[in-house]
């Protein structure tokens, strides 16, 4: 079996252009890295895959045409495929850097799902499955350990493509990995026959049951045995899951016909599920962690994240005042507020400075007796303007409380970050507060709110006014001039600036000459988005054209039928007899 080994790369520029910074994760196909885009200036995550897999030839070509078909996907939803490559012999693939972690992370964080957030996340995955069904993709390993987070609890599905590369390679996964794999797989996986989307919708529900219950239906000791029980015996859901329990098991059953047809279907179910719910509390991301049983794409960072779509949930905290100790306490020294320690919320932590006895006063017999006197006698001065500004506090404090006796209650901000233009102002604005909104160049998909003021969950009483910050996506890119450059040529120029090639191969009349080479492009020189997918055409060279018929014909006449399909004529030097042919005439061509 071969090791899954993979020596630390930290450093290593792929390609001339990824600077590798340092290892954030480890799966099943390789290490995962945050790395510098030199290029685009911007910070991505790049797997760069085992070594094995470099040397199984089948493999690399099945994996660059898969890592292909991953980029050409745009969804909210699914992670961002920006690039893929091969530098010195080691395949790699560059993605979008999340910094939420994995929902695997988050389990074995002990951060278990109510069956609100379980709804409220099988619907977005649910989602993105749908869009790739109806492109003809199927994830094939659908697992927490590729259900990503970014920092505003967006989950997005990874790995789109490099499942089916590894599931048609030679190269033996270690047991680990298998068995990680085999832990939600379908029944139709399990008996090797041909995958459709309804095996993703399945290992949805196993994965989706064991997030809220923390177990997995059919566990057992072998995978093996594992997979025989699921070809048996359908998903049996807890009912603690309520109206969640249905959608689970219908997924679940053994026989595909009898599960949803499609993942649109799901999305339909989940709705009603998530509307007669409770509202969703919000998700404790844990962050990456670099595991061998985890293929995160984020670096470590534990975070709270609102939910992005449904019903937004607040705690109903409100911020807390100083604590300030009782006249008389006992305490080792003094406290002070640190003024950074402001969080989103608005709420103010008080840290409390331990007292340092490095710091106090010399030690009885070590200083002069005058210099003891003097700050005692300060102090006693001191006492009498201390209790008279605690006295004014607290007229003051009295007087604002009945002022405010009358003032109207304060409602909290809910969150809209990571959700469309469209949907914040329907969110801020059916809360009865009213918004503005900003544009701002940002990695965050166009048209998604990346910031807003107060932050979510913060006190408004007097003013209603949020402002909202809406993603420009990343700035333009100019499309370099394409015509007459090889395949080769046209690819690598699209990926040095972060673009997506679709190539197409067709003949071309005009020119036979440009064969190989590209002979429409429609968008050179156009100002573009970053991981936009740009078509062009390469020549086949002259298209094939039917000889015609030439027998009995003056070999003048065929000679210049022939020229005009611009075939070169050559005479034979043989003359034949043909008893039906007249002389002069064409006898047979070649």
């Amino acid at each position: 079996m071969v090791s899954s080994g993979t020596a630390d790369l930290a450093g290593r520029v792929l390609d001339g252009r990824y600077r590798l910074l340092s290892p954030i994760g480890r799966g099943a196909s390789g290490q995962v890295y945050a790395a510098d885009d030199a290029q685009l200036q911007r910070r991505v995550a790049v797997k760069v895959l085992h070594q094995s897999l470099a040397n199984d030839a089948g493999f690399l070509r099945r994996f660059q045409i898969e890592a292909q078909v991953a980029a050409s996907l745009s969804h909210p939803n699914i992670m961002v495929v920006h690039d893929s490559g091969s530098d010195d012999g080691l395949p790699y693939m560059v993605m979008e850097l999340l910094e939420g972690g994995s929902l695997r992370d988050m389990l074995d964080d002990g951060h278990s799902l109510t069956t609100s957030q379980a709804a409220h996340l099988g619907r977005d995955i649910a989602r993105a499955l749908d869009y790739a069904h109806r492109r003809g993709i199927v994830h094939r390993d659908i697992k927490p350990a590729n259900l990503m987070f970014d920092v505003h609890g967006v989950v997005k599905i990874a790995d789109f493509g490099v499942a089916r590369a590894l599931a048609e390679a030679s190269w033996t996964e270690p047991m680990g990995s298998m068995v990680g794999t085999a832990r939600y797989a379908s029944p139709e996986q399990a008996l090797g026959v041909q995958l459709d989307g309804r095996s993703d919708l399945y290992s949805l529900a196993l994965v989706l049951v064991e997030a809220v219950t923390g177990s997995l239906p059919f566990d057992a000791e072998t995978p093996l045995s594992m997979l025989n029980a699921r070809t048996q015996e359908p998903i049996v859901v807890d009912p603690s899951l309520g109206q969640l329990r249905a959608v689970l098991e219908r997924c679940g059953q053994v026989q595909r016909d009898d599960r949803y047809p499609d993942a649109a279907t799901v999305v339909s179910a989940l709705d009603d599920v998530v509307f007669a719910l409770p509202p969703a509390t919000p998700l404790t991301l844990a962050g990456a962690k670099n595991s061998t049983s985890t293929d995160p794409t984020s670096v470590q960072r534990a975070v709270t994240a609102l939910p992005v779509d449904g019903p937004v949930a607040v705690d109903g905290s409100r911020p807390v005042a100083p604590a300030i100790p009782a006249m008389g306490a006992a305490r080792q020294g003094p406290v002070v507020f640190d003024q950074d320690l402001f969080r989103d919320s608005g709420e103010f932590i008080p840290v409390r400075h331990e007292h340092d006895p490095s710091m106090s006063g010399a030690r009885a017999g070590s200083a002069p007796r005058a210099s003891f006197d003097t700050g005692r006698n300060l102090s006693r001065r001191l006492v009498p303007v201390v209790v008279l500004l605690v006295v004014l506090a607290a007229l003051a404090g009295s007087v604002a409380a009945v002022a405010g006796l009358g003032a109207k209650p304060a409602r909290l901000v809910p969150s809209v970050i990571g959700v469309s233009k469209q949907a914040a102002l329907a969110r801020l604005s059916g809360d009865g507060f009213s918004v503005t909104f900003a544009s701002l160049q940002a990695d965050d998909p166009r048209g998604n709110a990346i910031r807003q003021d107060p932050a979510p969950g913060a006190p408004m009483r007097d003013s209603k006014l949020v402002r909202v910050t809406v993603s420009l996506g990343p700035g333009n890119v100019v499309v370099p001039k394409l015509f007459g450059r090889s395949e080769a040529q046209a690819i690598g120029a699209l990926r040095q600036i972060g673009l997506i090639a679709q190539v197409t191969h067709a003949y071309y009349d005009p020119k036979p000459n440009l064969s190989g080479l590209v002979f429409q492009s429609r968008s050179d020189n156009k100002s573009v988005a970053p991981d936009t997918t740009i078509a062009f055409s390469v020549s086949l060279g002259h298209s094939k054209v039917l000889i015609p018929q030439l027998k009995s014909i003056d070999f003048v006449t065929a000679r210049h039928q022939l020229e005009h399909l611009a075939f070169k004529v050559l005479e034979a030097k043989v003359l034949v007899y043909d008893t039906f042919v007249p002389a002069g005439s064409v006898v047979s061509t070649e």
